[in-house]
């Protein structure tokens, strides 16, 4: 039989770092993210990585962006403050194309919040929370194995599209315990930066190679507009190069999204979900089904690039499209403007820090069928 363990999502998230290979960490402990520090803070000098605590969260982007310049795979964790004050630092890790792995744990919020209490408050802020048009990747996970597995996705993704990729957890799954399959090593595979065969002719900017500092090339970084060299460019070498670090994402939406699908084929409702409340979604449509509606689910796994194929495939064939979310409304945006008008959009909502239950899903979907029949 394979392996299984009891483990906490945190838990999970930490372990799966190591297992794709992140051999430097800076952080600065925040709840509900800090288990995944403190476990790092015990494995990685063990394993002779190297662990950091910084003196807050400004400094500990900072530090995994020179780091991975220096030839590291990166990690920081985090949760909503902490994921505020680095959103200057995401900017300059997505306009020099550095590789790292930022963990939000979603606490309610919005500043100090309920630092105990989860929530789904920072969707939009992670995909357009630092200024400027920019390249960055947005992952979900509503299970601890789902955690593991996304995490190392991240990294994954990090060094091939050399990006910031943003894990989006929540505080009920960061702190939730399930029974997984360990995965064994070399079962889940690890993408392994690419080189170019001459360091001495490398340009840091416009492919997917990346040489670190110190390694026989010579070159420029800087948050300023650059050219392939690192130097600065204004106007049109300026906006092409924007259009290329966006387009690396933008043109692979297809390759990049995932999502789940539960019981769609014949659906005429469909529930679009996304992390922890894709669970009781799910148990939602089977409430409803058990009523004689035609439920179904779509997961997102992937909030960006935003898998508008997967969303627009749904609202061809369904009446109407239900999202819950534990916000006042953010994914529900992106859903309405894929939809397009080719069916009802209905958000329902929770924000007093508890989860939605399978029976609220279902009651927002039956009240949306009341006011069509």
């Amino acid at each position: 039989m394979r392996p299984q363990r009891l483990v906490q999502g945190n838990e999970a998230c930490a372990h799966a770092a190591l297992y794709a290979g992140c051999n430097f960490y800076a952080g600065y402990p925040i709840t509900p993210s800090s288990e995944v520090m403190e476990i790092l803070a015990q494995e990685m000098p063990r394993r002779g990585r190297v662990f950091i605590q910084m003196e807050d969260e400004i400094a500990s982007i900072s530090a995994i962006i020179g780091a991975a310049w220096g030839g590291a795979r990166v990690l920081t964790a985090t949760s909503g403050p902490g994921f505020s004050l680095m959103q200057e630092g995401l900017g300059y890790a997505a306009i020099t194309e550095t590789p790292c792995v930022i963990v939000n744990c979603q606490r309610w919020g919005p500043s100090t919040g309920q630092p105990t209490k989860g929530a789904q408050g920072d969707v939009l802020q992670a995909i357009w929370g630092t200024h400027g048009d920019h390249p960055v990747i947005v992952l979900t996970a509503s299970a601890v194995r789902d955690v593991f597995d996304m995490t190392v996705r991240a990294f994954n993704l990090a060094e091939e599209y050399r990006v910031p990729v943003v894990l989006l957890m929540d505080e009920m799954v960061a702190h939730m315990r399930e029974n997984i399959d360990w995965p064994e090593p070399g079962e889940i595979p690890v993408f392994e930066r690419r080189k170019p065969a001459d360091p001495a002719t490398f340009k840091p900017f416009g492919g997917d190679e990346f040489v670190p500092f110190g390694t026989g090339a010579r070159f420029h970084v800087t948050g300023l507009a650059h050219g392939p060299e690192g130097f600065a460019v204004a106007d049109e070498n300026a906006a092409r190069e924007l259009k290329r670090m966006v387009g690396k994402i933008r043109d692979n939406v297809l390759k990049l999204t995932m999502v789940d699908r539960y019981r769609l084929d014949d659906a005429t409702i469909a529930l679009v979900a996304y992390g922890i409340t894709s669970r009781p979604a799910q148990s939602a449509v089977d409430l409803l089904r058990d009523q004689g509606i035609k439920a179904g689910l779509l997961s997102l796994k992937t909030l960006w690039p935003f898998p508008d194929d997967a969303v627009r495939e749904v609202a061809r064939r369904v009446e109407t499209i239900v999202v819950p979310e534990l916000n006042l409304g953010q994914l529900v945006r992106e859903i309405e403007r894929s939809a397009a008008g080719m069916c009802g959009v209905i958000h329902v909502g929770r924000v007093d820090g508890h989860l939605l239950t399978p029976t609220q899903i279902a009651q927002g979907a039956l009240q949306q069928e009341a006011v069509r029949a």
